[in-house]
């Protein structure tokens, strides 16, 4: 909505402002922050008195409720005050204009409403564990399909991908492109709902990515910075800097509720959606490989599980003491702090050695 005032800067070079993507994306941040912050202890009290709290109880692993106890009853679906604020930013601070803009609100809000229904049956005893795994799937794979469709038939994107540490590589999916996003819509979402099992710990690190991402997004949208470090240009990317620095604010706001002890948890509402987000972004800005090593710790918290999964299935054996990764890590002795810094400490790294990739090439 500001965005559109700067068209009144010959009226008054005040308005001038309201043009860079710079001002807007630090406004943006504050502003998710500012209403996390204002607006959290409200839709804390009230999920409180709507006794939407968290089932810490583990029938796969009895073991795991020692640490879990002490959380059972923590109000959940905090993921509705950061998808809020997260929306309400980017409307009042981005470029409505913008396919790109307009395409990550649409994947936030999808995924959010996916995952409060998901929550909603888990809280109401709907189903054993909520919607079925087949329901998510479908409804991630439509959303993937309409993301990778909209990037393949449109003239002003590409479906080539971007390889990173090399110069001049480039690969063409063609429509197989149109799968392919729908595998990182799937992957990102769960990968980011599987990390959010212990206090702050996912938060922490979509904050370190959607950092990472703004960084990347300004720089795509940047034709002398571009052209600069080999990457290829787009030009309407740059205003996902300021989606991103939304994400970064209301990331910010949450974990302060969020840091151990937990005051709320975001549930599936928040997670699938940030997840899935934060993979479109990806897609948007052609960073759909390097995306593996921004999100190395959600790569780790995926892997982990699907090793499981086919350890046990196979061989009738399980790897780890409990998946996902954190868990094994608590049952081995782990205190539950040192799991959340040190996860943040890795994010951090991967995020950096990512970033190192832009003139490794």
């Amino acid at each position: 909505m500001f965005y559109f005032l700067s068209q009144f800067r010959e009226a008054h070079f005040g308005f001038n402002i309201f043009r860079y993507i710079t001002f807007r994306t630090g406004m943006a941040a504050f502003t998710t922050f500012v209403l996390c912050v204002t607006v959290g202890p409200l839709i804390i009290r009230k999920l409180r008195k709507m006794k939407v709290g968290e089932v810490a109880k583990r029938d796969d692993c009895p073991d795991l409720d020692q640490f879990q106890n002490a959380k059972e009853g923590t109000p959940t679906m905090g993921g509705l005050f950061v998808v809020g604020s997260i929306v309400i930013s980017v409307l009042l601070w981005g470029d409505l204009g913008n396919h790109f803009v307009l395409l990550t609100l649409f994947t936030c809000v999808y995924l959010a409403v996916l995952g409060w229904v998901d929550d909603y049956y888990k809280l109401k005893g709907i189903g054993r564990r909520g919607l079925t795994k087949r329901t998510k799937l479908l409804w991630e794979i439509l959303l993937g399909c309409f993301i990778g469709s909209y990037v393949y038939f449109n003239p002003t994107t590409s479906t080539q991908l971007d390889m990173p540490f090399l110069k001049d590589a480039i690969i063409s999916l063609g429509w197989l492109y149109i799968p392919f996003v729908a595998m990182i819509v799937i992957g990102t979402s769960n990968a980011v709902n599987l990390t959010d099992g212990l206090d702050g710990l996912a938060i922490g690190c979509v904050l370190v990515v959607s950092i990472t991402l703004a960084i990347l997004s300004y720089i795509t949208g940047h034709i002398k910075f571009s052209s600069y470090l080999f990457i290829p240009f787009i030009a309407d990317a740059g205003e996902l800097t300021v989606v991103c620095s939304a994400i970064v604010g209301a990331s910010l706001g949450f974990l302060w509720f969020n840091c151990h002890p937990a005051s709320v948890f975001m549930g599936d509402t928040g997670s699938l959606s940030l997840g899935g987000t934060l993979g479109v972004l990806a897609v948007l800005i052609k960073k759909e490989l390097l995306l593996v090593i921004i999100g190395g710790v959600f790569v780790i918290e995926a892997v982990s599980v699907i090793m499981q999964i086919i350890s046990f299935r196979v061989w009738g054996k399980r790897i780890f003491k409990m998946s996902p990764f954190h868990h094994h890590l608590q049952l081995s002795g782990w205190p539950e702090s040192k799991i959340i810094i040190r996860f943040w400490i890795l994010a951090v790294i991967m995020a950096l050695l990512a970033l190192t990739t832009l003139k490794i090439r």
